[in-house]
């Protein structure tokens, strides 16, 4: 990895790191006050332009400039249940877990380099050796918690280094990526509001990379309309579209889910691109619902798929399919005549199905505090995901540079072991 938080993590970090203490009673109550839910989801409405990973160690950096742990246990204990109520409160975890972990994985190995255990006392010499030791005890302790203070201290500043740095990773991406849409006349086929998609697309545009199209896939969900008409709603694919046109030489196509496979196989589609939520042990990566579907077509027409990901993104996970994912997620519902539905399929307790969780009933919010609240807008719907494997991605594009897909475990490795 090409982050200082990375090097850091893989010099120190150690397998037989002994589970932390229980935290002091003034710890305990000082953190108790301290909502890293509510400090998330702030974060995530006031910095739009950072990565879920990201707002997930930000929020633990909030954590630890409110609190003040005296000791490295009563930090490590402090940062892991703090991290557990922040994955428990959304239905899809992967990237929070991503950011949660990899930010304690560097404290672990900060605490391992800074904090070394007290010398042992020297032997007294004499029977009366303890009178002429009075007061030096107490000098020992506030020696320890000052140089812990000072540790703490640089994890802050080099927490926040880190979010700063990783947040450029998307334009290193962008200046990667953007050599792919090298010929005149190249079509990339794109979804999913992947801002390292955009980016590197804008990039090939500014460079004058030449004239090249965008065939953009919307969902049918924010748009009815067909191909040919203008993004005139009010969300982000709309905005993503009119940026992209107003750049000289590119021509966007907007189409329509169904059209992907007829798009591939009729029109002269180049390069396949998508962004990721996360990256998987094997190389595979996960991604908003119908990435597998377009990563299927693309394969089938022979068309080469880039995934745009930054490296924090990359976590210690290894599904197998679709239901190995720890998501809480409902794509498929089946009914049946039994269900006592009226004739707009609902029943008379109506059924909100959230797309990407589980069904709740009217008015009614998720047991654990994610998803939307119908009539009192809690927060916003999270979307649904699915899982790409590795042999259907031509290449990972980081920050570091293009990868293969193999090579993810490489880099996990060097992180965690």
């Amino acid at each position: 990895m090409a982050t200082s938080m990375h090097k850091d993590a893989h010099a120190a970090f150690s397998l037989s790191t002994p589970p932390p203490e229980p935290s002091s009673t003034s710890t305990t109550d000082a953190s108790s006050n301290f909502d890293i839910i509510s400090t998330y989801r702030s974060l995530r409405r006031s910095s739009p332009h950072l990565t879920t990973p990201l707002l997930a160690i930000s929020s633990l950096l909030q954590l630890l400039s409110h609190t003040a742990p005296s000791t490295a246990s009563e930090t490590l204990s402090l940062l892991s249940h703090h991290s557990s109520l922040l994955v428990a409160s959304v239905r899809n975890p992967i990237a929070l877990s991503a950011g949660t972990e990899l930010f304690q994985r560097y404290v672990v190995g900060t605490l391992q380099q800074q904090v070394a255990p007290p010398p042992p006392p020297p032997a007294p010499t004499t029977l009366n050796n303890n009178d002429n030791n009075d007061g030096k005890d107490n000098a020992t302790t506030q020696e320890e918690e000052d140089s812990f203070q000072a540790t703490r201290e640089r994890l802050l500043s080099s927490g926040r280094l880190f979010v700063e740095r990783a947040g450029q990773a998307r334009a290193l991406i962008a200046e990667t990526a953007r050599k792919l849409v090298k010929n005149r006349g190249d079509t990339v086929l794109t979804t999913g509001r992947s801002r390292c998609v955009v980016a590197a697309l804008e990039a090939a545009a500014e460079v004058g990379t030449g004239s090249f199209r965008v065939v953009y896939v919307r969902s049918s969900s924010s748009s009815s309309s067909s191909s040919s008409s203008a993004p005139d709603d009010d969300d982000d694919d709309a905005d993503i579209i009119r940026r992209l046109r107003a750049k000289p030489g590119v021509q966007v196509a907007v189409i329509r889910p169904e059209a992907v496979a007829y798009c591939l196989g009729q029109e002269a589609v180049t390069a396949v691109m998508v962004g990721a939520e996360g990256v998987v042990e094997n190389g595979g990566v996960v991604s908003a619902l119908g990435t597998l579907q377009l990563a299927m077509l693309a394969r089938s027409a022979r068309k080469p798929l880039y995934v745009l990901a930054e490296s924090h993104k990359f976590v210690r996970l290894y599904p197998l399919g679709q239901r190995d994912l720890p998501v809480r997620q409902t794509v498929v519902e089946f009914k049946g005549t039994d269900d006592d539905d009226d004739d707009d399929g609902c029943s008379n307790q109506e059924l909100v199905v959230v797309v990407g969780g589980a069904p709740t009933r009217k008015g009614e919010v998720n047991g654990n505090g994610g998803g939307v609240e119908r009539g009192g807008g809690k927060e916003e719907e999270e979307e649904p995901v699915d899982y790409t494997p590795p042999d259907l991605i031509t290449a990972l594009v980081t920050e570091a540079g293009m990868l293969s897909p193999s090579a993810v475990s490489e880099e996990l490795i060097k992180i965690w072991y």
